[in-house]
């Protein structure tokens, strides 16, 4: 006969499986890029709240338009003078924070017109951002970590294709769908399942975002995020200040005392994604809660 632990002993194992993932450690992803005030990359990372750094963004690309990288009053790529961010993305790098470059935004001039395309844009972000080579890198030699889907228009096709084509690349790719599920513009993609992370913007979203007082739509979404989407872990994106959007702001004691702890048990639980940087330090929302994270 085969031996069975006594009763209690299960339930404290149980107890154990279930205080593990109350307190399931998270990360906090930002973007970068869009406000020439935010401070360098450089002290952005050296904060030590960022585990991951989307720089933002490549506004235009595909249709055989000439991609454009636009970091808004940091530098001006066109000139090359965005190559002096080499060592700060180096910078990050060696203290542990990934750097990915994100593709949209909320203007902008891209979309896919078919596979061919698509593979000619993964050819181009390898060679001008990732592992490959070209003589007219806009960010210098620096190898960034991966590949950030922020796609907000222009329809969903061929983005399944994009993504296919960069994980043979072995790269991070992650996206940042709107939280209505399923997001008109990355739905097929993400169910590639091909996607280490997703941030999802739990706000501009009225429906699926946290209202004043109120957190039910939000937890709601949520589960629905976790439960359809296969990625290694879902995020909470959030704004990090109450002028980063136009709603959906979570007040910091608020998240740490009614969110965080409705969303850390889920297995796919990987943190929290703000937008942006500048808000973050205007606000000093990241500082607020990253312990609780």
């Amino acid at each position: 006969m085969a031996y069975k632990k006594p009763y209690s002993s299960l339930l404290f194992a149980l107890l154990l499986s279930a205080l593990a993932a109350v307190s399931r450690g998270g990360s906090i992803a930002v973007y970068w890029g869009q406000n020439g005030n935010e401070g360098t990359l450089a002290s952005a990372c050296a904060t030590g709240y960022y585990a991951y750094v989307n720089l933002a963004f490549l506004t235009t690309f595909g249709n055989g338009q000439t991609p454009v990288l636009n970091l808004a009053g940091h530098c001006d790529p066109s000139s090359g003078g965005c190559t002096g961010l080499t060592s700060d993305i180096q910078s990050c790098q060696s203290s542990g924070v990934k750097v990915l470059l994100s593709l949209g935004g909320a203007s902008g001039s891209y979309s896919l017109s078919s596979t061919a395309d698509a593979q000619s844009v993964a050819d181009y972000l390898w060679n001008n951002f990732l592992g490959g080579s070209s003589s007219s890198r806009p960010l210098g030699s620096a190898v960034l970590d991966g590949i950030d889907f922020d796609i907000e228009s222009g329809g969903s096709a061929h983005y399944d294709d994009l993504a296919n084509f960069l994980s043979q690349k072995q790269v991070i790719l992650t996206a940042a769908p709107q939280c209505v599920y399923p997001d008109a513009n990355l739905g097929p993609a993400l169910q590639t399942g091909l996607f280490n992370y997703v941030w999802v913007q739990f706000y501009n979203n009225p429906g699926c975002e946290y209202t004043s007082g109120s957190t039910s739509n939000l937890i709601s979404s949520w589960g629905t995020w976790t439960s359809s989407v296969q990625a290694t872990n879902i995020f909470m994106g959030l704004p990090a200040s109450s002028d980063a959007a136009g709603s959906g702001y979570i007040p910091p004691d608020v998240l740490t005392s009614q969110v965080l702890p409705a969303i850390k048990g889920s297995a796919k639980y990987g943190g929290i994604m703000l937008w942006n940087r500048y808000y973050d330090v205007q606000n000093g929302y990241s500082a607020a809660v990253h312990g609780s994270v």
